[in-house]
């Protein structure tokens, strides 16, 4: 703005400037007038000059009042310039001071989101405080319910180092057989009678509590080794005195007693009576875990391998049961001849030259029941291998026996067999064996299908039929049989209270026939028997105070096959952890013994329906 007046300034000067020449100018011709008229003209030249002086006074003042002006202006331009420098100054400092307050706001804000951040994480942490005083007051409430619950009803008793888990159940059973027995809850399968027996017309109901169990298993960890033993037993047992008349004073009886150490790594020992290596376990080949049939009968079922005994067993297991394991297992257990027969049609065409059991001696706390205790020489050794996998249960093994009697060497026959025997009688030896095994599937957890089978010389006792397992040579010596036995399981689980069920079995054992020197027919199921008798209508009784039925008469072929179906049920109504279990449950099976065919073509059968039915209570 200042540039642009002085610029406007410098014009007017020189156009002021230029005007002067013009004016001067115009007046040079008067000059060549005469004197007077140069006077008048002098005269009019100092009236001009005083109008160019008062022209040139007048634009003189025109320039210094636009001087003036100019100076104005000037300064206030000036004092413009000086305010617009202070303006940018102030707004410099302005500025400056908006972005002090900017950055003091910035910084404020930061603060501020800081301190609400630390607010708000602080009030996390306060919310998750509360939460974990809550969670931790539930904790110690839980923890107090569970130490009273532990101190007021304990799972388990402890005495020192040892923990002590009771184990019981309180049976009410019944039992109904369209052809009596003559037996309490358990079925002696081996003697369903015949049409020609007294008993084969004539059903019978008994009721029972026998089964009722009462048991404890010790357990103890000694570092290197977990210790532990286990009882149990039941009133599956009679004494001299135990009758159904009154006090129905039946006696209590040893089902298992035995120890067990066992080690980290999978090696385990343990002795005394307890189910035999040959009953399927449902884990490795420990004790405690045998898969027994869902059944009320304390006798099982026909094809079920097993026996309860004393022995001793060493296992190795190799992996983990839950994923995949291999357990290796040996065991010596008590040997028995059961059974044993050797009938022949000719009564004297036996020899009685021989021995291999006597009955008990009161002495030696053995009774007189059956006078089968045989002499062993020997124990029966079990070997086993199993295979535990996620969703089935493997086993395979092998049984050898060692059956010994003594017999008086034949000197001579007669004929009519009249027999000479040697004065000195020899101790002779047969071994037996047979192998056993068994698959168990739980494709999900509605069902397990499972099949067991056995075979061998010798092996019928460890049928649950108790078929014989052995007979007589005609020179004196003991032959066994050979037997063979099997069981197909399908048990279902509907519901978690529910388990539906059923069973088919059957135990063989093979004709075992000998001709002696003088012809006859001697060992087990002679082609010559009598069995007339059988299927006849049994005789009349010839005792008159109402005992025992007679036997048929002329029936002497022994059994060739039993079988067995079972379908069944179990409900559990209640089912808890603190109070236990109460179930009932019915078991309907059917039964067929059929003989050897001896003077029949075919060999007489015998049948007998059964409906069996518990309530039971378990202890937690």
């Amino acid at each position: 703005m200042k540039k642009q007046l002085q610029a406007a300034i410098a014009a007017i000067l020189v156009l002021g400037t230029l005007s002067l020449p013009a004016q001067t100018g115009t007046a040079a011709p008067a000059k060549k007038t005469t004197r007077t008229k140069q006077a008048k003209t002098v005269t009019a030249v100092k009236v001009e000059e005083s109008q160019d002086a008062k022209a040139i006074r007048e634009l003189q003042e025109k320039m210094a009042a636009q001087q003036a002006q100019i100076d104005a202006l000037t300064q206030q331009n000036a004092a413009k310039d000086a305010a617009l420098s202070a303006a940018q100054t102030n707004a410099a400092s302005s500025a400056s001071q908006a972005a002090a307050a900017s950055a003091q706001a910035q910084s404020a804000s930061s603060s501020a989101q800081a301190n609400t951040d630390a607010v708000t994480a602080m009030k996390s942490d306060v919310n998750d405080l509360k939460n974990s005083n809550a969670g931790l007051a539930t904790t110690i409430n839980d923890a107090k319910k569970d130490l009273n619950d532990k101190i007021d009803s304990p799972s388990a008793l402890h005495y020192k180092g040892v923990t002590i888990t009771p184990v019981a159940f309180f049976a009410a059973e019944g039992v109904w057989r369209e052809r009596s027995v003559n037996s309490d809850i358990n079925t002696p399968f081996n003697s369903i009678p015949l049409p020609g027996a007294n008993e084969g017309h004539v059903s019978e109901l008994n009721f029972s509590g026998r089964q009722s169990r009462l048991g404890g298993l010790f357990e103890g960890n000694a570092g290197t080794y977990k210790l532990s033993g286990y009882f149990e037993a039941d009133f599956l047992s009679s004494g001299a005195t135990s009758n159904n008349n009154q006090s129905n004073s039946y006696t209590l009886r040893q089902r298992q007693i035995w120890g067990k150490a066992e080690t980290p790594s999978g090696f385990a020992i343990s002795g005394g009576q307890m189910w035999s290596l040959v009953a399927e376990d449902g884990t490795s080949t420990n004790n405690r875990t045998e898969k027994l049939p869902n059944t009320i009968d304390a006798q099982y079922l026909v094809g079920f391998s097993w026996e309860r005994q004393p022995g001793f067993r060493i296992q190795q297991r190799w992996g983990d049961p839950k994923t995949g394991a291999f357990t290796a297992a040996l065991s010596v257990e008590q040997a028995q001849i059961t059974s044993f027969t050797a009938a022949s049609a000719t009564s004297n065409a036996l020899p009685v030259n021989f021995f291999f059991a006597g009955a008990g001696t009161g002495g030696g706390l053995y009774n007189a029941y059956s006078g089968t205790y045989a002499n062993n020489v020997a124990p029966d050794i079990i070997v086993k291998g199993a295979w535990d996998m996620p969703k089935a249960h493997i086993e395979l093994g092998g049984l050898a026996r060692f059956m010994r009697d003594y017999y008086y060497p034949i000197v001579s026959v007669t004929p009519a067999n009249v027999y000479t025997y040697s004065a000195n009688y020899v101790s002779n030896n047969k071994g037996a064996a047979g192998v056993f095994g068994s698959v168990r599937v739980s494709p999900n957890k509605y069902a397990d299908l499972a099949i067991q089978a056995m075979a061998g010389d010798g092996v019928g006792r460890y049928g649950s039929a108790q078929l014989a397992d052995a007979t007589l040579h005609p020179s004196g010596t003991l032959e066994p049989i050979r037997n063979y036995h099997g069981l197909l399981s399908i048990e279902t689980h509907p519901t978690p209270k529910l388990d539906v069920y059923g069973y088919y079995g059957g135990e063989y054992a093979q004709r075992t026939v000998y001709t002696t020197s003088t012809g006859a027919l001697m060992g087990y199921g002679a082609r010559n028997l009598n069995d007339s008798g059988c299927v006849l209508l049994p005789a009349i009784p010839s005792s008159s105070t109402g005992g025992s039925p007679s036997a048929p008469s002329n029936c002497n072929s022994p059994t060739r096959y039993i079988q067995e179906g079972m379908l069944g049920f179990t409900y559990r109504i209640v089912n808890t952890p603190k109070f236990g279990r109460l179930q009932y449950g019915i078991n309907y099976q059917i039964i067929q013994r059929g003989l050897w065919s001896g003077s029949t073509a075919t060999g007489p059968r015998a049948q007998d329906s059964m409906i069996l039915t518990s309530m039971r209570y378990y202890i937690p």
